[in-house]
């Protein structure tokens, strides 16, 4: 994609105090009044700024928004958005005809003195492309990585900047995520969640911008839900109990549902595993979604699309090793269990040294976060190579030197084979029913869910053919 020269976060804020058909009031907690100050100083201010204002004391805001609880939370945020845009449309009818109006606010934890706590915010916008037209919203999630109070702040105003002069002169959802951080590195924030919706923006698909956070290093790991809406992982998982398939899921198969399925089963049992408190995951790494160092977004909705319709939450994540996985999702859910499905022949994966040269501790270190107090690997059985016979748990071998470590997790329940599972699926490989639906083959339909076959053929997904006709 080819990238614009990027103008300045004053040359930004000048474009929009010199429009004379942009007008919006500011609301900013929590960070000082960064954005609107960016406005102020630029020039011309008066052109944009119906209203700045501060609710920074609690009860202020709770008079003003509403009593919603936290302080620092998307709820508020949205309370805060269309209160203020509200005001502008009541106090401010004669402009009705000839202004677009927008309200933008964000609320916003920064390092305190002790830097005890992590700068995180939400930040949004809701805004016209036409006077008396309908509104669009962009809302997102940043965490604030500056070890200085100070220069979170500075970059907490040159993001809403740049979010403001987006929604007015940007098209492209690409390069309205990647124009988010103009003006300074990109590695002082972290965006892990991000919508944008409204009238003006009928073609988007959040889940393809939630794989952009991914793909642009705005973040690790970002999550949607089954109807498509797009989730803030630390606030979906926070105290939830989490169980995770980690697959290609091209497409899913009658294996990758009894996998879902059993290991679910066998996590319900473990101590403190309520079943109304679990979060099931279904996670597509970017690494599997690149076809010759490329990402096909068309690919990526075809297995998505699968997937929600089987009522999934998808994780998309750059963490090719799990032990990097374990580490993410453990920071989320605050002491409780996680469980990760995986087929017996990526168990060897696990046990393979090469993984882990980059740690200092080596297969060791891997191991403490892979293996720590609340997390258990649920081992899904295989036919042998070759063989009808079925591979499991008590044939995995590893070598001499780590078989006391082996012994070790099975004795204490950390490694735990998957029982009662559909043993006439096992012969189902996925890439083999890839090149059937590919080539027009009959057949292929008996080895995925029925609602998967039907979305295939109807949306001739996975590059489907019909099968010619003797």
């Amino acid at each position: 994609m080819e990238v614009k020269k990027r103008l300045s976060t004053k040359e930004k804020a000048l474009a929009i105090n010199f429009d004379t058909t942009i007008y919006g009031s500011f609301a900013e907690i929590g960070a000082g009044q960064e954005v609107a100050a960016n406005f102020f100083k630029s020039g011309g201010a008066s052109g944009t700024i119906a209203k700045t204002m501060s609710a920074y004391d609690m009860a202020y805001s709770d008079a003003i928004y509403g009593k919603i609880g936290r302080y620092v939370c998307e709820e508020r945020l949205q309370a805060m958005l269309d209160k203020e845009m509200d005001l502008l449309n009541e106090r401010l009818p004669h402009r009705l005809k000839y202004t677009k109006f927008f309200s933008f606010a964000n609320t916003v934890e920064t390092l305190n003195y002790a830097r005890t706590n992590r700068g995180h915010g939400w930040i949004g916008c809701k805004f016209q492309l036409s006077p008396e037209g309908e509104t669009n919203e962009c809302v997102f999630h940043v965490v604030l990585k500056d070890q200085d109070a100070s220069w979170q702040q500075e970059a907490l105003g040159k993001v809403g900047v740049n979010l403001i002069y987006a929604c007015y002169f940007i098209k492209n959802p690409e390069e309205f995520l990647l124009s988010l951080v103009d003006g300074f590195r990109q590695h002082r924030i972290e965006i892990d969640m991000f919508r944008l919706e409204g009238p003006d923006f009928p073609d988007i698909d959040n889940r393809l911008m939630s794989l952009n956070l991914v793909k642009y290093e705005f973040t690790r790991a970002a999550l949607f839900g089954p109807s498509g809406n797009v989730l803030m992982p630390s606030e979906a998982l926070y105290k939830k109990n989490v169980l995770i398939l980690r697959g290609r899921f091209r497409p899913v198969t009658h294996v990758n549902v009894d996998m879902l399925f059993c290991g679910r089963k066998r996590f319900k049992k473990e101590d403190g595993v309520e079943k109304e408190n679990i979060v099931v995951l279904t996670e597509l790494t970017l690494q599997d979604l690149e076809v010759g160092g490329d990402i096909d977004e068309t690919d990526f909705m075809n297995r998505v699309d699968q997937l929600c319709s089987l009522g999934q939450n998808v994780l998309i994540s750059n963490y090719t090793e799990y032990y990097r996985l374990v580490r993410h999702i453990t920071r989320m859910t605050k002491d409780r269990r996680i469980g990760l499905i995986l087929g017996i022949y990526n168990l060897h994966n696990i046990f393979d040294e090469k993984y882990y040269e980059n740690l200092k501790g080596g297969i060791l270190e891997a191991f403490g976060i892979l293996f720590g107090r609340d997390v258990k690997f649920y081992v899904y059985p295989s036919l042998k190579k070759g063989s009808e016979d079925i591979y499991t748990l008590d044939d995995f071998e590893v070598p001499q030197s780590q078989q006391g470590m082996f012994q070790y997790l099975l004795d204490n329940k950390k490694l735990i084979p998957v029982s009662n599972v559909s043993e006439k699926n096992l012969h189902i490989i996925s890439d083999n029913v890839l090149n059937m639906i590919r080539n027009g083959e009959e057949g292929w339909e008996e080895f995925v869910p029925h609602k998967v076959a039907n979305e295939i053929k109807s949306e001739k997904r996975f590059d489907y053919k019909e099968p010619v006709k003797s």
